[in-house]
């Protein structure tokens, strides 16, 4: 499958749209002008239908909830929301802007890993309230006693009626969005009204939305692709939103595009991983009654979007009425409220192929020749921010158009910073160029460049792998190794290094498929392992970690947490069937 570039003839132009000084104001017009229509169709098991909301039932829920909580909090209480996907998320959520207290979504796991990431973000956020329901009050509660625990599913509806508006403005904090901690501790960003409802219009208009859009899909809700596109989105549009959960759509992927084809979905997506799930797990059997016709937007963000993953895709589920052009890779981050960057509704993916040697220095070189090794990078579009430039994270000057460099943005979708961290909040949100001290910027760390009229993403800083004088990005490390031995799972490993006295050094940690374990040959394994990165990026291993099926970590949205990985590593910690260090094979 061959992408072509884009046509920028025409710059886009924002809508002259009625201004809306908060989200409170977008559900009053929506109820005001359509208040039985259904706004949201949840599938509980991503199947069958388990509830409708519409938007009067929404408000009048919100503000029950919303009343009970102005007798027992003030304006701008942080309150965690702990509950699985359905509509009592939505319903406690808006209660919190209906109270001017402050959201705080969060992973509804029991698992230890996440309860720890609970705990500091309760700590965090001086969380002194969980909303939630009676099934996780019984099982958590005794967690943490210091907290007050409401459950809201059984408010009384009648105190709709009592409910008086706060005072809040656009510049109200509506929630902290904690980031997914993939390559460190999370941390709360503030995110304003006015933040959300200037990223609702640029969404509107970057990815064409109109009164017929449907938007449909399995993101978590506590996660802002899910909160902000799947939740938020539909309701300033006015248009449905069906909704299932995250793990529906991990068990049997099928069920995501039989959703798309049952009510006409026209926008969803997700990470690149889902995609490649899909290729990896979908059978032709399952496709027999799927139409994809309506799926304008598939949107690709929240991670490195691969051309491989988009040929693959496009090849498998053209027959089923999906069409190359319906890809949409974007860029986006938290810390912008979701959305920067992404291209035409109706143009293809732009796909370019560079010079992989001159990447390593940080160099973007066309690359034709088919005796040089190269790789494709995808393009993510225009922007859509008052301003984006590339920059040299070290000098803080300019990059040159064919450098790549660190991301920076300006607009009025940026966040208002960390919570409780005024430290990392000025050196991530108050960055200044060197040369005339223009700013502020917003330092994504993030790695990219402009090239050919689209943004591309090369990689995260902190994630780079940095060996003698090259630079390499650990995706594409990654990207080799999955593919070097059938006994490897796809999208389950991640690639970093470590400091040794003779300087950096390449580790590996990789899952296992969960039929090789009885009989691994893990000598077999780590042979393939180190033949196919020497070959390919020229790079000597120094460790190999295999680990146990589905163990490696991962963030709540379904990264890998390098940076958890490379802990693990230090400390011994990862679930091991394998271990090999220095031509040093160890069973677990």
């Amino acid at each position: 499958m061959n992408f072509s570039s884009r046509s920028y003839n025409t710059p886009y132009k924002l809508k002259n749209l009625q201004p809306f000084p908060t989200l409170l104001d977008i559900l009053a017009y929506q109820v005001e002008h359509q208040s039985e229509k259904t706004g949201y169709i949840f599938l509980e098991d991503g199947e069958s239908e388990s509830s409708r909301l519409t938007y009067q039932a929404l408000e009048t829920q919100a503000k029950a909830i919303a009343t009970t909580l102005q007798s027992c909090t003030k304006i701008g209480d942080r309150a965690l929301l702990l509950y699985h996907p359905g509509p009592e998320f939505l319903t406690a959520f808006f209660a919190c802007l209906y109270a001017g207290v402050i959201a705080v979504p969060v992973y509804p796991s029991h698992s230890q890993q996440n309860l720890r990431r609970l705990e500091a973000i309760i700590s965090d956020a001086q969380v002194n309230l969980v909303l939630t329901t009676e099934s996780f009050v019984n099982k958590l509660k005794n967690q943490w006693t210091h907290l007050q625990w409401l459950t809201t599913e059984t408010i009384n509806l009648d105190l709709a009626s009592q409910w008086t508006r706060p005072n809040i403005t656009k510049d109200t904090i509506a929630f902290l969005q904690y980031t997914s901690g993939s390559t460190g501790h999370p941390k709360g960003v503030m995110v304003s009204h006015d933040n959300l409802l200037n990223n609702e219009r640029l969404l509107e208009m970057a990815l064409g939305h109109s009164e017929r859009t449907v938007v449909g899909g399995w993101l978590p809700l506590f996660h802002v692709i899910g909160l902000v596109g799947n939740i938020i989105q539909p309701l300033y549009l006015g248009v449905p939103s069906i909704l299932m959960p995250p793990d529906a759509f991990i068990q049997k992927p099928i069920r995501w595009l039989e959703v798309i084809s049952r009510y006409g979905v026209t926008t969803s997506g997700g990470p690149n991983f889902a995609y490649d799930l899909c290729v990896r797990k979908i059978t032709p059997e399952q496709c027999s009654d799927i139409n994809l016709k309506s799926w304008t937007v598939a949107f690709n963000g929240g991670e490195l979007v691969r051309a491989e993953t988009l040929e693959k895709f496009t090849e498998k589920f053209a027959p089923y009425g999906f069409r190359p052009q319906g890809f949409y890779p974007c860029y986006g981050m938290a810390e912008t409220t979701l959305f920067v960057s992404g291209g035409l509704k109706t143009g293809l993916p732009v796909v370019h192929k560079v010079n992989s040697d001159a990447l390593q220095k940080n160099c973007i070189k066309l690359e034709q020749n088919d005796q040089v090794q190269t790789q494709k990078l995808v393009g993510c579009g225009q922007t859509f921010f008052d301003k984006i430039i590339i920059v040299d994270p070290k000098t803080k000057t300019r990059c040159q158009p064919n450098q790549v460099g660190e991301i920076w943005i300006g607009g009025v979708s940026v966040a208002q910073g960390y919570w409780n961290d005024s430290e990392a909040t000025k050196a991530t949100f108050d960055a200044y160029l060197s040369e005339g001290k223009e700013g502020p910027f917003l330092r994504t760390g993030d790695l990219g460049f402009f090239q050919w009229g689209e943004l591309y993403i090369t990689g995260r800083i902190k994630d780079m792998i940095i060996i003698g004088d090259d630079y390499y990005y650990p995706h594409d490390i990654e990207s080799t190794v999955e593919t070097s031995h059938p006994a490897l799972r796809m999208g389950a490993n991640a690639a970093f290094s470590v400091a040794s006295e003779e300087g950096e050094k390449l580790v590996i940690v990789q899952e296992v498929q969960r039929t090789y374990l009885r009989h691994l040959d893990v000598n077999e394994v780590v042979t393939a392992m180190n033949e196919a990165v020497s070959a390919k990026h020229q790079l000597s291993i120094h460790s190999i970690v295999l680990l146990k099926t589905a163990s490696i970590p991962k963030t709540p949205s379904g990264k890998i947490q390098r940076y958890a990985c490379k802990q693990g590593f230090l400390d011994s910690s990862l679930n091991t069937v394998g271990v090999w260090t220095n031509n040093l094979m160890i069973a677990s």
